[in-house]
């Protein structure tokens, strides 16, 4: 675990999965995880490519870069990112013990 955020082996697994299929290299890019106004809840996650920042938290892991801006650290603080695949679909989970409230998709949150 970091003291940010923990990403699970399956999570990890995956984003290199996704790297690859998007023929993305893992040294100029990394997974940006972030939170932006939205959603049913008032927050919502977002996940998407991106070029590291001087700003950005940086996590390394199993030579993936997970990259966190300041303002989305505040929100992302403790959480768990990791991936299901199962009945109900597959895709990454967010599970953020500081979430008061979150919307049934799972998709929004709010503290």
């Amino acid at each position: 675990m970091n003291e940010l955020l923990n990403v699970t082996p399956k999570a990890v697994a995956q984003i290199k999965n996704i790297f690859e299929s998007e023929d993305r290299s893992t040294q100029d890019f990394g997974l940006r995880l972030g939170v932006i106004g939205g959603g049913c809840s008032g927050l919502s996650y977002n996940i998407d490519f991106d070029a590291p920042k001087e700003s950005d938290n940086i996590i390394e892991l199993d030579g993936v870069r997970i990259l966190v801006d300041p303002k989305s650290s505040i929100y992302l603080s403790g959480i768990t990112l990791d991936f299901k695949d199962g009945l109900n679909g597959k895709g990454f989970v967010f599970e953020n013990p500081n979430a008061k409230n979150t919307c049934g998709c799972g998709e929004s949150f709010s503290v």
